[in-house]
């Protein structure tokens, strides 16, 4: 077949470099997927479904003055931000700072959003990167209730809170025991109080395996590495328990009638070079039994390590054989997966594995009748097993019975009927699983459906996050921006519809309708204990070498038209803004200082620094608020 026909609208070149990477891609990981043999090759998309949406692409778009249908909300990996994009136009709406220092905003720079990251003795921030994967928002009743979205740093092993209704980090937890923090997950309701149906809980994966006590001892003895699970408390977001395991965490999901709590697992031999790690041919689906896990820990069956005082309960597979009393289920899974999703009806599990070329559907209720030990072997809660092409990664749903994975060495979505492939898995030959494909550029790693992680999935667009863009947008240097191609799934066929270059490097979106999201538009003044409220309470006081300015802005001025200080005193300047208006943003910077940060309608925010360069230091406004912006100034005066 040729590459035209395959894939019409797509030139050649393009065609041929996606097979040249699959393939690559393929040989590089030859020890993995040896044991899949012909049967197990995709086939090439069809024309229908590779076809870009063609004519009817302008309904798409959205035109000026219009707005958008969807909130995209998507990591920004090792930037260590948070992204709002608006669906279906791929707008960049805003850049949320979390494990990051940004300059924009003076995050790490004010005090109360060092006082979030956390710093060191010294006032210095105690790391100044992070690594975001996977963001997710609180639920109420198995859907999204606008409150929070959590948020990742896989580097320090760091769980963010996000408020949805200011879109600004509010809290951020540092995980005991933990390095490679990976996926996370808010319970859909409580997983002990079922009459409590919002989330209360996170879910943390960890997944590197080191040793508990951490101590420079020992290194090279890796048996008694270990990988940790953890529970966060949505509201306090301290660390309410641990889990002991076998293997490393990847993703996290939870159940919807708030029992279970799950993790896809790879590396289960333990191994600490590559290809340790993929000897075996199944790895598992790791299921927690949330009730019997903090009844172990209200009865004291725990231990603490490295200094930690979170409770550690044994969650290893030999300390589990008894399912009735088991806090653990293993499920085998092939091989090496990555990526496990719930699907909207709450029936089942997909966990893919990605040096397998099946999709592997794990049923809810079987997994529940293993820990009542009423089945008895975990295995047998595999109720479908299609095969669907190679390096399949991640899941999401349309709410109508059909299942979407990314293929990232075949550069392909795949679209299946969960219906049919547990017809197939019984053997019922008539039964054709995979329903559709179509091609993305290239190697996507994440992929997700329009509020496919809820009750209410809504089967109307996939989002494709492709590692490789290459020849598909202006060239911008070595480093490529990358796509985020929009898929319309709300029909048979699979069209592409759009691509939004992304900055490196997104890994996980959720899609939310724009219903969902409630945000303020002005802060409340009366939520700042320091605030300055009125021009006229506008002073410096000293105290010894510490001075307070505390300040105002309200376009044009400054509430003070300058203010003295000596070399070598310890200033902290509370700037409050009183305009009210919704947009009215002011900045604040002082040059030689490195001072920058931004107050926006009613709200106060301050910084402290020792004023230890004397001279005239012209404070200035910083974003663009007045036609007499460049006249807002104000002086500090700083004596010798």
């Amino acid at each position: 077949m040729s590459d035209k026909k395959e894939n019409p609208g797509q030139d050649s070149v393009n065609v041929s470099r996606r097979h040249f990477i699959g393939t690559t891609a393929v040989a590089g990981l030859a020890v993995g997927v040896a044991a899949c043999n012909d049967k197990s090759a995709a086939p090439a998309a069809s024309a229908g479904s590779s076809a870009h949406a063609g004519a009817d692409v302008g309904k798409y778009e959205v035109a000026p003055g219009q707005l958008d249908e969807y909130y995209s909300f998507s990591s920004g990996g090792h930037s260590g931000e948070m992204r709002i994009y608006g669906l279906p136009s791929g707008r960049l709406f805003k850049r949320i700072p979390v494990f990051n220092m940004d300059c924009l905003v003076g995050w790490g720079i004010t005090n109360e959003s060092k006082k979030i990251i956390g710093t060191k003795a010294d006032g210095s921030l105690k790391y100044h990167t992070g690594d975001t994967h996977h963001v997710h928002p609180s639920y109420k009743d198995g859907t999204y209730d606008g409150r929070y979205i959590f948020v990742n740093d896989k580097i320090h092993g760091r769980l963010a809170r996000i408020r949805m209704d200011t879109m600004e980090t509010d809290k951020i937890t540092e995980l005991p025991l933990v390095q490679g923090f990976h996926g996370v997950f808010p319970d859909k309701r409580d997983p002990v109080d079922q009459a409590i149906n919002y989330t209360t809980r996170v879910f943390c994966g960890a997944e590197f395996s080191i040793p508990l006590d951490n101590n420079g001892k020992n290194m090279n003895d890796t048996k008694d590495y270990r990988s940790i699970f953890s529970c966060v408390d949505a509201e306090t977001m301290a660390v309410r328990w641990q889990v002991l395991i076998d293997g490393n965490c990847d993703l996290v999901a939870t159940s919807y009638d708030g029992k279970l709590a799950c993790t896809n697992q790879y590396n289960t031999e333990n191994g600490a070079h590559y290809e340790d790690m993929m000897t075996v041919e199944q790895d598992a689906c790791l299921f927690f039994n949330v009730a019997r896990i903090e009844e172990a820990v209200k009865a004291g069956k725990f231990k603490t390590y490295g200094g930690s005082k979170v409770p550690v309960v044994d969650g290893t597979k030999a300390s589990n054989a008894d399912p009735k009393t088991a806090l653990t289920c293993y499920v085998p899974i092939p091989k090496n997966p990555h990526g496990v999703n719930a699907s909207p009806d709450g029936k089942y599990y997909a966990c893919s594995g990605k040096l397998s070329p099946t999709a592997s559907l794990i049923e809810h209720a079987l997994v529940l009748k293993w820990f009542d030990g009423e089945l008895k072997n975990p295995r047998d809660a595999v109720v479908a097993e299609p095969e669907i092409g190679l390096g399949p990664l991640h899941t999401g749903f349309d709410g109508r019975g059909n299942a979407y994975t990314t293929l990232f060495l075949d550069s392909q979505i795949v679209k299946w009927n969960v219906e049919a492939a547990i017809k197939s898995y019984k053997g019922d030959k008539s039964a054709k699983p995979v329903v559709d494909r179509i091609d993305v550029q290239y190697q996507p790693g994440h992929g997700f459906t329009s509020m496919g992680e809820t009750k209410d999935a809504d089967g109307k667009y996939f989002l494709s996050d492709n590692k490789f863009s290459k020849d598909r947008f202006l060239p911008v240097g070595p480093l490529h921006p990358e796509t985020a191609q929009l898929i319309d799934i709300s029909g048979d066929k699979m069209k592409l519809v759009a691509d939004h270059a992304v900055y490196s490097e997104p890994h996980d979106s959720i899609i939310i309708p724009r219903s969902l999201v409630r945000t303020r538009q002005v802060y409340d003044i009366n939520d700042f204990p320091n605030a300055v409220k009125d021009a006229k309470d506008c002073r410096v006081e000293r105290k010894g070498k510490k001075v307070t300015v505390y300040l105002t802005s309200q376009a044009p001025t400054f509430g003070l038209r300058e203010w003295t200080v000596k070399r070598g005193d310890e200033v902290t300047i509370i700037l409050t803004n009183l305009d009210k208006v919704e947009d009215l943003t002011h900045g604040f910077a002082i040059p030689k200082y490195d001072i920058q940060f931004i107050v926006n309608p009613q709200e106060t925010k301050s910084v402290t620094f020792i004023a230890d360069k004397p001279g005239v230091y012209w404070c200035y406004c910083t974003n663009f608020c007045h036609a007499l912006h460049l006249e807002m100034r104000s002086r500090m005066l700083v004596e010798a």
